[in-house]
C-alpha cells in the first residue's frame, strides 16, 4: 500500500505494524501537510464483530480527548476496494521511540529517571479517569509507552499511544465481556474482563 492515497487525503509512507486483520501506517496528511498514524481494520476471514467494536471505540474515546502527552483524533472512514473493505483510523503521529525499544538497545534508568517516567504516566491515567465517563487503557506495557526529547537525568518526554483496548466506564448491563490487554501486564481483574479505575497517589517515592 505504500504510495497509495487513502481518504483524497492521506498518502501511505511506511508500514509501522501488522497483526491479525490490523495494519499500522505512516502517512502524509496533503492537506494539513503533516506526518500522520493510520490504522487499518480489515474485513477478512479473521475479522471478528468484537474487533470493530473495539475499533470504533479508540476512534470515538481518541474523538472525545485533548492532552498532551495522548495521540490526537484526526479522521475515521471507510475504505472500499475490490479486495476487502477497511475502516481507517487517523491521529497525530509522534516521533519517538518506545520504551520497549529503549530497553531492548540495553538503555539504563536512574532512580530519577524511573520517578518522572512513572509520574508523568501517572498524570496521564489521573487525566483519563477523570474523565466522564471514566477511560481505562487497559493495555500499559512498554512498547506502548514512547520517550522523547531525553536530557541529563530527565527519561524524556512520555507519551501513551495504542488506545485500542480502550474501556469507558459506562453501564454495562448485558453487554458480552471482552478480555483485552497483555498477558504479563494485565492487573488481575481484567482476567475476568471486569476493570474499573483505580485510586492513584501521585505522592510516591522510589525506595
Amino acid at each position: 500500500m505504500i504510495g497509495q492515497l487513502l481518504g483524497d487525503r492521506y498518502q501511505i509512507q511506511e508500514c509501522l505494524g501488522k497483526k491479525s486483520g490490523r495494519q499500522t501506517f505512516l502517512a502524509w496528511d496533503q492537506q494539513a501537510e503533516q506526518q500522520v498514524v493510520i490504522k487499518l481494520l480489515s474485513f477478512n476471514r479473521e475479522f471478528v464483530w468484537d474487533d470493530l467494536k473495539l475499533f470504533e471505540r479508540e476512534a470515538e474515546t481518541l474523538r472525545t480527548l485533548s492532552h498532551p502527552a495522548i495521540p490526537h483524533y484526526i479522521d475515521f472512514f471507510e475504505v472500499e476496494s475490490p479486495q476487502v473493505h477497511r475502516f481507517a483510523l487517523v491521529q497525530s503521529y509522534v516521533k519517538a521511540d518506545s520504551l520497549a525499544n529503549h530497553l531492548q538497545a540495553g538503555r539504563t534508568f536512574a532512580a530519577a529517571d524511573l520517578k518522572q517516567l512513572a509520574t508523568s504516566l501517572l498524570e496521564i491515567l489521573v487525566y483519563l479517569q477523570s474523565r466522564q465517563p471514566a477511560v481505562v487503557h487497559r493495555d500499559i506495557k512498554p512498547s506502548n509507552v514512547l520517550l522523547t526529547n531525553r536530557s541529563g537525568h530527565r527519561a524524556g518526554d512520555v507519551y501513551l499511544v495504542d488506545f485500542g483496548s480502550v474501556q469507558t466506564l459506562v453501564a454495562t448491563e448485558g453487554e458480552t465481556i471482552t478480555v483485552v490487554g497483555t498477558y504479563g501486564y494485565m492487573a488481575p481483574e481484567q482476567f475476568g474482563g471486569r476493570t474499573s479505575p483505580q485510586q492513584i497517589c501521585m505522592a510516591w517515592e522510589p525506595p
